[in-house]
């Protein structure tokens, strides 16, 4: 249930920077939150770029091929992402998601901490969802967790409250996600164009045209590619909501009629196509009661998904941390209510229900909506306990062979700092490419050889 902000209150994010830089060249946010934009003054370390035999390895690593479909039949981990942050260090100005209208950033504590529109704090501190060295750090530690790849909230490409944003961070996040050989999908927020025709900007008659000028972009940009995640050979597009805002399979028979082959369609809960019925559950705060969903209420729920959807042609499942969200602190709306993580034990339970439902893949709720408190990726409260529940998961239900350990998991903050600390060193920054390339391969050994060399 991702908050939709009004024209309004993201007015501050108009006529924001050009997408296309070099993820190798693009200087990100500093670890602590800015004050506005800034150019950094560094000096650069001592310490020499490892010229070793470990450096010359990782160099000549290949770049790593996407993974496809599972010849073993296994399920596939993706999971839910939000590209819809930014920060004055990339894009200028603080973000509606940081803020929420209500928070300032740009207030610190004494710890460091940045007052931002979230109950977590990631351990990145705030980011831009366009900062190319924080999306390498978010998609090796997504290949050291065992995830296969991201399932990205997208609202489509028009220049609407701040669509056209998040559709620029969406085509940043897939080169990240490409160069670490991960797969990627759209969940479309297809009620994004009922707003633009309640807004009058679009004629209730001319819907439709609308979607499907927006599935020929999806098509013409994303659909074909080797990375996009497909099922029998299709791909498979996610839409949010339910009902969604193009609710029958007539809708969607016009919808997809120029793409070939036809996209597998999952809705949220309920099909949309009785006869190729695909769907997925979500955290169903709709069942909270006094403010809070009992793990009865939880179990009751999933457990009466996974039963009406055992004979589906595409089994879909979901797994999720916990919810609490901020929309009530920050004023923009009512509290869905609240998920009790239970030190990850929410998360160990709805992972192995979906487990066992026999799904062709699980949706991670979510890596990053930290509007709604279900953040798996690391953060200063929890610190890598989800992505190591993950691990654990997918070692014990089909592959005993995973090699990654909850100490991999660091590598990726390790490579972070350095790229942020070795800015001024372009010596250091190539090695640091190598050091990717050796991370997001499997290579963790040179990795590490590579991140002790730099160190200083």
């Amino acid at each position: 249930m991702p908050f939709i902000p009004s024209s309004s209150q993201i007015w501050r994010l108009v006529a924001l920077g050009a997408l296309a830089l070099n993820w190798a060249a693009c200087a990100g946010p500093d670890l602590a939150p800015s004050s506005g934009p800034q150019t950094p003054t560094l000096t650069p370390q001592p310490t020499a770029a490892p010229t070793s035999v470990a450096l010359a390895s990782a160099q000549a690593l290949p770049t790593p091929t996407p993974i496809g479909e599972p010849a073993d039949g296994r399920p596939l981990f993706l999971v839910h992402y939000m590209p819809w942050y930014q920060t004055p260090s990339v894009s200028g100005v603080w973000g509606w998601h940081w803020t929420m209208g209500h928070f300032n950033p740009n207030n610190v504590a004494a710890d460091g901490r940045a007052e931002i529109a979230s109950h977590l704090y990631p351990l990145t501190g705030p980011y831009d969802s366009r900062d190319a060295d924080v999306l390498a750090y978010q998609m090796a530690l997504m290949k050291l967790s065992g995830i296969d790849g991201v399932i990205v909230d997208w609202y489509g490409f028009e220049p609407y409250r701040d669509y056209a944003l998040l559709n620029a961070g969406t085509h940043k996040l897939f080169e990240a996600v490409t160069r670490a050989g991960l797969l990627f999908a759209i969940c479309f927020e297809d009620r994004s164009i009922g707003a633009r025709v309640s807004d009058g900007l679009v004629r209730p008659s001319r819907a439709l045209a609308e979607g499907r000028e927006v599935m020929a972009y999806l098509g013409e940009k994303w659909l074909s590619s080797p990375y996009y995640l497909k099922r029998e050979g299709r791909p498979v597009l996610f839409v949010f909501g339910n009902p969604p805002y193009f609710d029958t399979a007539d809708d969607w028979e016009v919808l997809f009629a120029e793409l070939e082959p036809k996209p597998w369609l999952v809705t949220e809960d309920d099909p949309v196509s009785e006869a190729e019925p695909a769907r997925y559950p979500w955290p169903p705060m709709g069942l909270s009661q006094g403010g809070a969903l009992t793990r009865a209420a939880l179990g009751q729920y999933l457990t009466d998904f996974y039963a009406g959807t055992a004979a589906d042609p595409l089994r879909v499942a979901g797994a999720f941390p916990g919810f609490q969200d901020i929309y009530a602190e920050a004023g923009v709306g009512s509290s869905y209510g609240s998920l009790d993580p239970e030190a990850g034990g929410t998360l160990q339970y709805t992972l192995g229900l979906a487990l066992a439902s026999n799904p062709d893949l699980v949706q991670l709720i979510t890596w990053n909506d930290y509007g709604e408190g279900t953040s798996l990726e690391p953060t200063r409260e929890v610190g890598y306990r989800y992505l190591e529940i993950i691990q654990e998961a997918r070692r014990a239900a089909f592959d005993p062979d995973l090699v990654y350990t909850p100490e991999d998991l660091t590598l990726p903050m390790q490579w972070l700092a350095l790229r942020r600390d070795r800015r001024a060193d372009p010596s250091a920054q190539a090695a640091l490419d190598a050091v990717y390339g050796a991370l997001v391969s499997g290579e963790l050994d040179l990795a590490r050889a590579l991140l002790t060399e730099l160190s200083p």
